[in-house]
């Protein structure tokens, strides 16, 4: 049975490595064809091209990741609070199953806030 500390490195690393990973490739379009989740709606009234801005999401998503691996719990929230609103602009945009997803992405990454808040107070 995994101990509280796996299960909290466990997600600490998944919440860390898969926004840069996502960010990343934000810049090469190997996984998705990004600009396609953005609501032409939003992608009208953009100030730049929406390539350029998923390369915007891209490097914010990056530095999110990092801020999960120095700091898991500040990190967690971080990437909870722009899961959520990644969701909001998906449902603006009808992608209802990709934004389900993002809610329980956003819902795993407050776990890991929480279990590290435990971790530490048990060490």
């Amino acid at each position: 049975m995994a101990t509280l500390k796996q299960l909290q490195q466990t997600l600490h690393i998944t919440y860390g490595v898969v926004p840069i990973v996502a960010g990343l490739d934000k810049f090469t379009n190997l996984l998705a064809q990004w600009t396609n989740y953005l609501a032409p709606g939003i992608a009208s009234k953009l100030p730049m091209s929406p390539a350029a801005f998923m390369r915007a999401v891209g490097v914010i998503e990056i530095v999110a990741g990092i801020i999960v691996l120095a700091r898991p719990i500040i990190g967690a929230y971080i990437v909870m609070a722009w899961l959520v609103v990644l969701a909001l602009v998906l449902i603006v945009g009808g992608n209802y199953d990709v934004a389900v997803r993002d809610l329980v992405m956003a819902i795993g990454a407050y776990t890991l806030a929480q279990l590290t808040m435990l971790s530490e107070k048990s060490s």
